[in-house]
């Protein structure tokens, strides 16, 4: 009888480690629907407003559960030198992981190139989300990506602290 037990508490176990690791990496996620015109926004300097940006080959994935789980690849054949004198940068952008099958975004890359200064990093759209901003990565070669990072006010009220006067003032919370 005790070794019933055990099989029963191990394949148990076994069964909802594969369920929690299906729900983290597959469940939740979602294609996000291509507009072809707006997909890919940057923050312009004389503005401060964000505008669409030209791009090409453009795919997402989103989820519901969680705002920093925006993921975005694309292509543009924008210069360096238009994009640095027209969009405003964004410092520290530090890219998050996105799930194994979604190829086209490593974020270990994106992160190296960003630390050796060979990626310029933007400002997509500031506060998305109350404290969390949309961060435009481009390389070279032309390869962008888009995530959502979570921004300095964010980082306070998320953590229960007052926010700053600097800061938006943070939604009620329920």
């Amino acid at each position: 009888m005790g070794k019933f037990l055990a099989g029963v508490i191990v394949i148990s176990a076994l069964a909802a480690g594969i369920g929690i690791y299906y729900l983290q990496i597959y469940a939740f996620y979602d294609e996000v629907q291509v507009s072809g015109t707006d997909d890919v926004q940057m923050t312009v300097l004389a503005t401060g407003q964000p505008e669409p940006v030209l791009y090409e080959d453009f795919q997402a994935i989103d989820a519901d559960s969680s705002p920093i789980r925006y993921r975005a690849c694309f292509t543009t054949s924008m210069s360096v030198g238009m994009m640095t004198e027209t969009y405003q940068s964004y410092p520290d952008a530090v890219p998050l992981e996105a799930p194994g099958w979604f190829d086209c975004f490593d974020a270990r890359e994106i992160g190296a190139a960003i630390e050796a200064e060979q990626a310029l990093t933007f400002m997509g759209t500031e506060n998305i989300t109350y404290g969390i901003d949309r961060v435009v990565a481009i390389l070279p070669d032309g390869r962008g990506f888009v995530w959502h990072q979570i921004n300095r006010c964010g980082e306070l009220v998320f953590d229960g602290q007052t926010a700053p006067d600097d800061c938006p003032t943070p939604p009620e919370r329920n």
